[in-house]
């Protein structure tokens, strides 16, 4: 038996090893967003999560209010979505307008117009890979996707055959226009998550809560 296992392991594992250089493609400063010029490489953060952001010294007690801009679909020629189809791009667009101001509004008001501490949140989805059906789930329990998976886990990366969503956040004070923040992000579900693992889109909209959670946490 162990003899007839061997040639799947051994292909599963020439996969995943693929998947290894798949996986490492970082979001860029994408030249098509307001910020971009703003954007610097993110020297403090050792995830590969956000990779380019921008910062100002802020006192985020201050404000108590927060415009969410409707959510922008990036289509710069330095896009990241691959062959992803329009309408999973809507699915996710819509997802992550409202998975945001979910969040948001445990720690803001929700308004709608500029005014005294008062933010601005510009949400833009720049990409995005659906996960593989099956295979993602099959590689959890296989002996050398098992192990991919391990190794990755440990280095915060993300699964084999598993999703994930990229976009850029930028914050300004509403009523100056001015930017305070702004930055690129990455973000994938853990790969031993095995409910993001069902569903081509599972995985994207795992990384879209946990993206808002970040956001959120940053204001406390």
């Amino acid at each position: 038996m162990y003899k007839s296992m061997k040639p799947r392991h051994l292909l599963i594992a020439a996969i995943c090893t693929a998947l290894i250089g798949c996986s490492s493609v970082k979001p860029v400063a994408y030249s098509g967003i307001a910020s971009s010029s703003s954007l610097q490489p993110n020297q403090q953060d050792e995830s590969g999560r956000v990779p380019y952001h921008f910062a100002t010294q802020v006192d985020w007690r201050k404000y108590g209010r927060v415009i969410i801009d409707p959510v922008v679909i990036y289509r710069g020629a330095d896009n990241q979505f691959g062959d992803m189809q329009d309408k999973d791009k809507a699915a996710l667009a819509g997802y992550m307008q409202t998975t945001f101001a979910d969040k948001l509004r445990t720690r803001f008001e929700l308004a709608n117009e500029p005014g005294l501490s008062t933010l601005r949140v510009k949400l833009t989805l720049t990409g995005a890979a659906t996960t593989t059906p099956v295979i993602s789930t099959f590689s959890r329990f296989d002996i050398a996707g098992g192990i991919y998976n391990v190794v990755q886990t440990a280095r915060g990366k993300e699964g084999a055959f598993t999703g994930s969503v990229s976009y850029a956040v930028e914050i300004y004070d509403a009523s100056t226009n001015r930017l305070l923040n702004a930055y690129v992000t990455k973000q994938y579900p853990n790969p031993y998550n095995l409910g993001a693992s069902f569903g081509s889109l599972s995985a994207s909209k795992t990384g879209i809560d946990k993206g808002a959670d970040a956001l959120v946490a940053q204001f406390k």
